[in-house]
Formats: C-alpha cells, sequence, structure tokens
C-alpha cells in the first residue's frame, strides 16, 4: 500500500496520511492468500498483478463491505468486479462492492 500511495499525486498522500490513524490495517492470512489464489486460477488479473488480487482478498476475508479504488484496471472495472463476486461465492465468501471514489461521494448541499 504504501509503494502505491507514494506514486499518487500529493494531494492523495497527505490525504493518506491524514486518515492512516483510522484505518485498520489489516494481517496477510493463509484465508487471503488462498483466495488470491483463486482469483489469480480464475484469471481474473495475471500473477503480474497478484497483489491487486491480494488487496480484494484482504478485503473479502476481512469482512469488508466496499472497497474504494483508483485502480480501473484491474480492480474498479466492469468486468473484473462480478468475476471476484463469482470466486467469492464459489469459495464460500460473501459479495463486495466495488466503487470508484466518485461513486461513494455525497454532496450535503444536493437533494435527492
Amino acid at each position: 500500500m504504501a509503494e502505491e500511495v507514494a506514486q499518487a499525486p500529493q494531494s492523495v498522500r497527505d490525504l493518506f496520511e491524514t486518515l492512516l490513524p483510522a484505518a485498520e490495517l489489516i494481517p496477510v492470512t493463509p484465508a487471503a492468500v488462498q483466495l488470491q489464489g483463486a482469483y489469480l486460477a480464475a484469471g481474473i488479473v495475471s500473477h503480474k498483478w497478484a497483489d491487486d488480487a491480494l488487496h480484494v482478498a484482504l478485503a473479502t476475508v476481512a469482512g469488508a463491505e466496499l472497497i474504494v479504488s483508483w485502480n480501473f484496471r484491474h480492480i474498479v472495472h466492469f468486468e473484473k468486479v462480478p468475476r471476484y463476486n463469482a470466486v467469492n461465492r464459489l469459495e464460500g465468501w460473501r459479495e463486495l462492492a466495488i466503487h470508484a471514489p466518485n461513486e461513494v461521494v455525497r454532496y450535503d448541499d444536493e437533494d435527492v
């Protein structure tokens, strides 16, 4: 995660530093590694992008309801999200919502 943030724009790095104390850091567990392997075996991403598969697996195993990511190639992708969730179901895990940041922003000045 630190490597990804280091490559982000300064405003993102600043926000990361501000929010980090409130974040729950999830350890890599055997269950997460097994689920990562299932994603790779299903061809959702190649082994080159195994860290992205691990990101989704960690969130799933930790019981997260939602991933918000700027990774549009390997995580937030209209063809990949249903495939991650299909593997989750096959492996006995719940489905996970995966969205881009602009999809989860609330605007206080908007009436719904």
